[in-house]
């Protein structure tokens, strides 16, 4: 009898130590397996063979007729599970299908049907700036490219990958969302047929199993195209790994381990010895920051691929300036005659909302006044039940002013609208235009990956929507855009706010003037002659990084430190604030080289019946935070480490 050490594919697996089983026969490293756990039958893989143990252990039930994991893929997860701390059997559900079906072992490779019907276009010429960016990326190491929309990052990315494919190595490129697939994937399908393999969350069960099934068994190289989850499929060899949209927020995961795709994507270039993109037209500005301290490529592509002469009008409206809004509260009357004139052109329109920013927040109607924390430099948020103004990562409050102290306006109001009310005024406004509206509310029909193709047929006359309207996009009877409140995402308590501000904007804006039709962008906002939004509108992304760093530095945000945030639920306000307390104490008596923000109450405060508040932690050491982590009381705590805001 041969014992193994055995990772479990089960949530339920709460240890951070792994499982041992018998087995008659001798098993290769990183044979895929089916174990019993308690009552159930689960998936597993083999790390390691070990000694008889002083107990009793029980038998593998059945070794998958398949290739072992790669020892990469096995290096990767041993990785995560030490960067970014949490149970074993959560780590492994990464990493394995959740189930493996004799018939679909048997099946052919590559029946992954998920862009077959997405129409391309012959790729254009390389440009002179595009090859010129290619000769640069010219050995294994991490590259930011920083390429405006429309500069032809796409093109740049097909290029490298038939670099690596000729080298015999295979290609994984990111996404930050998965209704971008289809069109990522349709691009990359014109060149290389069936190489290319779509992998994400929202397959079908079997589909999802038959994808992740292709990568392993692949005799030759493939290209995987996906969002974050694509980065733990059993792809070998890898030359050339892109995060296209690489700020993007999407990138980080939202629940056990609270993985960030670029630290993933950096330790798999470092193990597979590869080269790394980080592709966006507004790059993270910790990424950038820490990029230009190690001396790494920044690779700038600057120039339209495909250049063009036709016009493009941008029209900044004052909110504040309520001539302006005499038929609806929300639209404007330049956007009004903006949709109108589409209409009539058999055109398109785009109406983008950040809807996340629909925070308590007092604002002046007539200046544009919000209070401020002094201490943070954040929005304080308003608490109607207590009547304060909070601010949520240091705990600072005050109460709200009844008139505005910059202007003296007594008009104070509360700012915050979604979605389905602009679908509702534009309905009213314009009852015969054919409307679809795209944010996290949408079944699987109404999602953008399957509504695609009829908004690229112009079936579809005016799209509502959040972030997901924002990101790479090419929609070609796109005429109007219009930015229903630039100011959104500025409200959010967050060091982060102006950097999104910056990042959705030029985004959203990138989706017009790409040389199809005459576009119109209308942008609303309460701070017309803001710096940030000048430098939006000039595209001038070096004055806001500049700008930027400096803030985070005088403040002590990342990337000047690392920042771990911990929440508790509790069933009253009295109990997450004392259990709030005797962490702090508990932290402060460790002696850690730590700085301890708050407790604060968090951003959403009640979930369900429990009350949430939190403390963030700082330090200069990631190594500390650690430390912290091991602190935590068993019950009712969580922690988010290198958490992607604060809210």
């Amino acid at each position: 009898m041969t014992y193994y050490h055995v990772w479990v594919r089960s949530n339920q697996y709460r240890s951070n130590e792994p499982l041992t089983y018998e087995y008659a026969d001798k098993l290769a490293i990183g044979k895929i397996i089916e174990v019993p756990l308690r009552r159930q039958r689960v998936l597993g893989i083999v790390v390691k063979s070990v000694p008889k143990p002083n107990f009793a252990t029980k038998s593998i039930f059945s070794v998958y007729n398949l290739p072992q994991l790669p020892i990469n893929t096995l290096a990767i997860a041993v990785w995560l599970q030490q960067y970014y701390p949490s149970p074993l059997g959560v780590i492994t559900q990464l990493f394995l299908p959740r189930k493996i079906s004799q018939k679909s072992i048997d099946l052919p490779l590559n029946q992954n049907p998920n862009f077959e019907n997405i129409k391309t276009t012959k790729l254009p010429p390389i440009t002179k700036e595009q090859r010129l960016a290619l000769d640069l990326i010219n050995q294994p190491d991490t590259y930011i490219v920083h390429g405006r929309t429309g500069s032809g990052k796409t093109r740049l990315y097909i290029e490298l990958t038939k670099r690596a494919l000729s080298g015999g190595k295979s290609v994984l490129i990111l996404c930050p969302e998965i209704g971008l697939t289809s069109q990522l994937a349709a691009n990359f399908k014109q060149s290389f047929k069936d190489q290319v393999v779509v992998f994400h969350s929202q397959l079908t069960q079997k589909e999802h199993e038959i994808a992740w099934l292709t990568v392993l068994k692949a005799n030759s190289p493939l290209i995987v195209i996906g969002p974050r989850s694509a980065l733990f499929c059993p792809i070998n060899n890898l030359g050339l790994i892109v995060v296209d949209e690489s700020h993007d927020q999407a990138y980080k995961q939202e629940q056990q381990p609270y993985y960030h795709a670029a630290r993933v994507a950096s330790q798999l270039r470092k193990i597979h010895n590869a080269v790394l993109l980080f592709g966006s037209a507004t790059p993270s500005v910790s990424e950038y920051y820490l990029a230009t301290q190690k001396n790494k490529q920044i690779v700038q592509l600057e120039h339209l691929a495909l250049p063009h002469n036709l016009k493009h009008v941008l029209t900044v409206v004052d909110l504040k300036d309520q001539d302006q809004f005499s038929r609806s509260p929300h639209l404007s009357l330049p956007l009004i005659r903006a949709i109108d004139h589409s209409l009539k052109k058999k055109e398109q329109s785009l109406l983008y909302l950040n809807r996340r920013g629909t925070a308590r927040v007092l604002l002046c109607r007539k200046c544009g006044w919000q209070a401020i924390c002094s201490h943070c430099n954040l929005p304080l948020i308003y608490h109607g039940d207590a009547f304060r103004l909070r601010c949520h990562v240091c705990g600072f409050q005050q109460d709200p002013v009844t008139s505005c102290p910059n202007c003296g306006n007594a008009e104070i109001t509360l700012h915050g609208f979604g979605t389905k009310a602009i679908v509702e005024e534009v309905q009213r406004i314009f009852p015969e235009a054919r409307i679809m509206r795209f944010d996290t509310d949408n079944k699987k029909p109404e999602r953008l990956e399957n509504q695609y193709q009829h908004i690229l047929k112009g079936e579809v006359d005016i799209l509502i929507g959040t972030q997901v309207l924002a990101k790479g996009l090419d929609l070609p009877k796109l005429s109007t855009l219009g930015v229903i409140s630039a100011d959104t995402s500025l409200l959010l308590p967050d060091y982060t706010a102006q950097e999104r501000t910056y990042q959705l904007l030029t985004q959203v804006l990138g989706r017009i003037g790409r040389g199809h039709v005459i576009s119109h962008a209308i942008i609303q906002t309460f701070h017309p002659n803001s710096l940030l939004l000048q430098s939006i509108l000039q595209n001038d992304w070096k004055n806001f990084y500049d700008n930027e760093i400096n803030e985070r530095r005088n403040y002590y945000f990342p990337p000047f430190c690392h920042i771990i945030k911990l929440s508790c639920r509790r069933s009253s306000v009295a109990n997450a604030i004392k259990a709030a307390n005797v962490l702090k104490n508990t932290l402060t008596a460790a002696k850690l080289d730590i700085q301890i923000e708050g407790p604060a109450p968090a951003y959403h405060e009640k979930i369900g019946s429990k009350y949430q508040w939190q403390l963030v932690v700082k330090s200069k050491k990631r190594s500390q935070l650690l430390e912290t982590i091991k602190l935590l009381p068993s019950g009712g705590w969580s922690y988010d480490l290198d958490p992607a805001d604060l809210l």
